[in-house]
């Protein structure tokens, strides 16, 4: 079944990248196959199978597209990652810590399926020494949206860090005024 993944026809490639959700061990193969296809509704059900398979594995093979030249790949993999439970419990400290800036931007995103409390843990450690305003800013959307009354203090730090950022300061001021309107209601 999994050899139909190589297969020149394109139905055949999806018909195996869809039947290999029902097969755990098919997960390698998937992550092998995907840099190579070229066809959008056979990588999205690829994506969708590892994301179901939803193994250690799957997340594995998953992670290397992160860093893929091709945005479709690195959305891709984004999306999956993000519906899997490893991927944000497990593997997102070490992403947002991972020394590629932009695979650190893309992974706060994996923040929005956490819980509001461990979000704005996980992203308020991430701006007490991030030295990169990009990064900054990407945790500061995602604060903005699932953070907490605890991620005030390190949106002020990270304010103090980069007075000279313009769209940082506002991005901050956004996602402070959006907690405290969000905390008065609780």
């Amino acid at each position: 079944m999994l050899t139909g993944l190589g297969s020149a026809n394109p139905e055949d490639r999806w018909a195996a990248a869809r039947a290999a959700a029902e097969l755990p061990d098919s997960a390698a193969a998937l992550a092998a196959a995907l840099p190579h296809e070229s066809d959008s509704r056979i990588r999205e059900a690829m994506f969708t199978s590892l994301a179901r398979i939803g193994t250690r594995d799957s997340v594995a093979g998953m992670l290397p597209l992160l860093r893929s030249n091709d945005a479709a790949l690195r959305s891709g993999a984004l999306d999956a990652l993000g519906s899997s439970l490893i991927a944000t419990h497990e593997v997102l400290p070490q992403l947002l810590s991972d020394p590629d800036v932009d695979v650190r931007i893309l992974s706060c995103e994996l923040a929005r399926n956490l819980s509001s409390e461990e979000a704005s843990r996980i992203l308020c450690a991430l701006l007490a020494g991030e030295p990169e305003v990009n990064v900054c800013a990407a945790a500061v959307e995602v604060l903005a949206e699932v953070g907490n009354q605890t991620a005030l203090p390190a949106l002020a730090q990270c304010a103090r860090r980069f007075p000279q950022i313009p769209f940082l300061t506002f991005a901050i001021k956004l996602a402070t005024d959006r907690i405290t309107a969000t905390g008065s209601r609780d």
